[in-house]
């Protein structure tokens, strides 16, 4: 388990990867309520610049997300995310993961402290399809006795 005092600005991750399929898509309109055509209706996605349907961003920042190794750290909290930018569309078929680096860490009190992460979320061809920051709020270690 890492905790806040373990993690160090510049710490890397790179993820595993995963493909979106359509079911990923189908199954997210669903539960979302996001129907758009653009993501469900492959003749009207045809007529679109991208050329085909393409995922659901939020989708995709869902996905990144369960990507990260998470339960490797003291979460105390998911505190937030900044300057998210979908920079690329993900078409059915295409793989993701993740690289991430630690750019800052505040303290918050006697608990612990938030880590800042710059999270790019890249496709099969290594181009960005999500730049965001990522912010947890991680425990402090527990006190030797």
């Amino acid at each position: 388990m890492q905790y806040y005092e373990d993690i160090q600005i510049g710490n890397r991750t790179v993820t595993r990867g995963r493909t979106i399929t359509e079911a990923d898509i189908v199954n997210f309109a669903g539960l979302s309520g996001d129907w758009h055509p653009l993501h469900t209706d492959a003749e009207y996605a045809k007529s679109l610049p991208f050329g085909e349907r393409i995922s659901h961003g939020l989708l995709v920042l869902s996905v990144a997300s369960g990507l990260m190794p998470l339960n490797d750290l003291a979460i105390i909290a998911f505190y937030g995310m900044d300057k998210v930018r979908f920079t690329a569309p993900v078409k059915i078929g295409d793989t993701i993961h993740v690289e991430a680096e630690v750019v800052e860490k505040q303290e918050k009190g006697d608990s612990g402290g938030v880590v800042s992460l710059k999270q790019s979320v890249k496709n099969q061809r290594d181009e960005d399809v999500i730049i965001s920051i990522m912010r947890v709020f991680l425990a402090r270690a527990p006190k030797k006795a």
